[in-house]
């Protein structure tokens, strides 16, 4: 996992925390995009993953949606209203948006990026389970933990099944043609309701064809519909394409073809935009310092200037490959976007167990002696990929939540973007649990580590590695080097405090 942080702090409804209730309660901290002076912040567009309801949560805003008619969203893939949409789901928001976090929505677009079989999964490599590349019609994508997954369970797609099943996807596209995904649903299968992006491999205007990975495109040049402002002579000039069609084996039936799904990012009459995707080239200098310089994401160029507000702790050098990064600026032309500010949305901290106490004042509860914070960026969701939760966040709830390590004047927490509810009927025992994190402190053996400020005993501690005395001290000597050290740890909260049973080093999961 990439390692970086954010400012945004969103407080839990006192004592009992129920789904639903936690995204329409409005933004309430006073770090990262602004503070709650009501003020207008930006008017344009905000594209982004949906973190929640009740109003619609885009980008850490809620937008209020009661000024869209019967809250329509223009789509052409079975998502006519805003009750059909998920968290997850790649959104793009036309409207305004204040200090406070609230904004007002004038109109909603969606459009799938895969919608059709799957061919097959393949697990995570490393036997870590953190993720499982499922290709659907010759286009790999990858669903990790913070991908919002409907109708199977991300087990399950790690397990092996789902193969053959008909899906919808909601993702990025990364910078080596594959994807992302924000959101992953069964839907019912339909062959004449398909829609494939991909990468365009060959292309023939005569003979009206074109290749998108495994699949063939077939297309009647007098009948086909071309948007966007597409034309058929500039099929041949085009990286990737759209198609929306009937699928009979590895040929497609064009009924349109479209640009690829940059166009979500595209620029309208205002300049401003909030946009989260991933990085397709990483930051470069256009001069001998730092700034100015420039990345690309969504198809778009960001240019990053002296007054460009990075989140705390994130630096130039985190703006790499595949990032998933939100921004927040305004056009200076058709394809440059310059920044205001930037945050990153990737994960790089998580705890897995049974909710201990709740603080009904402070807001946030704890797992595992791990303090946890919700924001509006924090997607809820239930491990049996129910469409909507309702359960409640109490004392004994087992949860896994995925989010960013941060610090403050009260210690480390995470800011959760993903907290999944496990089954009431799973159980689990609530004295045992599971983190990833940096590593805080690390005393001599037999001694103590921190991680994520829980202190715990590692005396009796089973270190990953051909020799345990060897695996520690190489953990040992790259902490005082003040290298960053990520360990996944396994523990129990015993009558003597915390121990640690296991103990990992991890690497960087994101390669």
């Amino acid at each position: 996992m990439k390692r970086q942080l954010r400012n945004r702090v969103f407080g839990l409804a006192a004592g009992t925390v129920a789904f639903g209730i936690i995204s329409a309660c409005g933004g309430a901290g006073d770090g990262g995009l602004g503070v709650a002076d009501g003020g207008i912040r930006g008017t344009g567009s905000s594209v982004g993953p949906v973190s929640g309801f009740g109003s619609v949560f885009v980008n850490g805003v809620e937008f209020f949606t009661d000024d869209i008619p019967n809250r329509a969203v223009e789509s052409n893939d079975g998502i006519s209203s805003e009750s059909d949409l998920s968290e997850g789901m790649i959104l793009r928001v036309e409207g305004e948006w204040q200090e406070d976090g609230q904004g007002t929505a004038e109109k909603l677009s969606y459009d799938d990026t895969l919608r059709g079989p799957i061919d097959q999964l393949a697990p995570d490599p490393s036997g870590a389970g953190e993720f499982v590349t499922v290709t659907v019609m010759g286009q790999q994508v990858r669903v990790d933990r913070q991908t919002v997954v409907r109708g199977i369970t991300f087990a399950s797609l790690l397990g092996g099944t789902g193969a053959g099943q008909h899906v919808r996807v909601s993702a990025w596209r990364q910078a080596d043609g594959s994807y992302r995904a924000g959101y992953i649903g069964t839907i019912s299968r339909n062959l004449t309701d398909i829609e494939l992006e991909g990468t365009v491999s060959a292309i023939d205007t005569d003979l009206n064809q074109l290749t998108i990975g495994t699949i063939t495109v077939e297309y009647d040049e007098d009948h086909v519909v071309f948007g966007s402002g597409l034309t058929e002579t500039e099929l041949s000039s085009a990286t990737a394409l759209e198609v929306e069609g009937s699928l009979t084996g590895s040929v497609l039936t064009a009924v349109s073809i479209d640009r690829d799904d940059a166009r979500r990012f595209a620029r309208e009459d205002s300049d401003d935009i909030e946009l989260t995707a991933a990085i397709d080239a990483p930051y470069t200098a256009l001069d001998a310092g730092d700034r100015p310089g420039e990345f690309t994401m969504g198809g778009l160029t960001i240019r990053v200037t002296a007054s460009t507000e990075l989140a705390n702790g994130l630096s130039l050098s985190d703006l790499n490959t595949d990032l998933l990064v939100q921004v927040e600026g305004n056009f200076i032309s058709d394809t440059i976007v310059e920044a205001d500010e930037i945050e990153l949305r990737e994960a790089n901290a998580k705890v897995k167990g049974a909710i201990g106490a709740i603080d009904s004042a402070a807001g946030p509860f704890e797992v595992g002696g791990v303090t946890v914070r919700i924001t509006p960026l924090t997607i809820l969701a239930r491990d049996d990929d129910s469409a909507q939760a309702s359960v409640a966040l109490v004392s004994g709830t087992q949860v896994e939540v995925e989010g960013v390590e941060k610090s403050d004047a009260s210690g480390v927490y995470i800011e959760a973007l993903k907290i999944e509810v496990g089954n009431e009927e799973d159980g689990g025992a609530t004295n045992e649990f599971e983190l990833e994190g940096g590593l805080q402190n690390i005393t001599q053996f037999p001694g103590s580590i921190m991680v994520l400020g829980v202190q715990m005993s590692d005396r009796d501690a089973e270190y990953d590695g051909e020799d345990q005395d060897t695996a520690r001290d190489a953990i040992v000597d790259a902490f005082e080097r003040s290298e960053t050290v990520i360990l996944e740890v396994e523990y129990s909260n015993t009558l003597s405090g915390f121990v640690a049973n296991e103990i990992e080093l991890e690497e960087d999961d994101n390669d």
